[in-house]
């Protein structure tokens, strides 16, 4: 029996679910995964939720993607998400990691996301060190939104978000210990947002 060992494989994951707010969610849901390039990453949906596997540059694309392409449509959207690396379960064999780097989604649309995110360096007895430093970085690139129990408010452009985003994440993975969960909560085009 193969043994599982944690923060070796370099693949990332992300399992998630996309809430459209309108009667007519399965067109928004389908028409997203019809216009995103999803040849990067292996996926699967069930009756839950997806999860994407791949290269971070392709799985943070691919998510980035889906959730602008769902917010194009109007409506206010929620995504909500783990993402995660290092897991044991996760073999350094995939076929998916002999893709190019090459970015396939490319929408530059302008879109304000808020959300909120949550760093879970697991394994890692100075993890708080972690968090606060990675705060920090939320408040130089400018999309710090306020502290809160539990999470980190943060929000913005959706490529300004997404990006701090895989920069954190490549950033708290480069600890000596390489097994890493980041859990994300989006709302777009909420009423709440007042016309942004």
């Amino acid at each position: 029996m193969e043994e599982l060992q944690c923060g070796v494989s370099p693949i990332v994951g992300f399992r998630f679910t996309l809430n459209p707010m309108t009667d007519d969610f399965v067109a928004v849901i389908k028409g997203a995964l019809e216009e995103v390039d999803t040849s990067a990453v292996w996926m699967h949906t069930d009756d839950v939720s997806t999860v994407i596997r791949g290269k971070q540059v392709h799985v943070f694309n691919v998510a980035k993607a889906l959730a602008l392409h769902a917010a194009k449509t109007g409506v206010h959207v929620a995504l909500n998400g783990t993402f995660s690396a290092g897991c044991p379960g996760d073999t350094a064999g995939d076929a998916y990691l002999d893709k190019s780097d090459e970015l396939l989604n490319n929408d530059s649309t302008k879109q304000y996301v808020s959300s909120q995110f949550a760093l879970y360096p697991m394994n890692n007895p100075d993890y708080m060190s972690v968090i606060y430093r990675e705060v920090e970085r939320a408040k130089e690139r400018g999309v710090f939104n306020e502290s809160m129990h539990y999470a980190s408010g943060i929000h913005g452009d959706i490529h300004d978000v997404f990006d701090f985003y895989e920069e954190t994440f490549t950033h708290a993975r480069s600890e000596e210990h390489r097994h890493l969960v980041m859990t994300v909560s989006m709302s777009i085009n909420s009423p709440s947002h007042g016309g942004k």
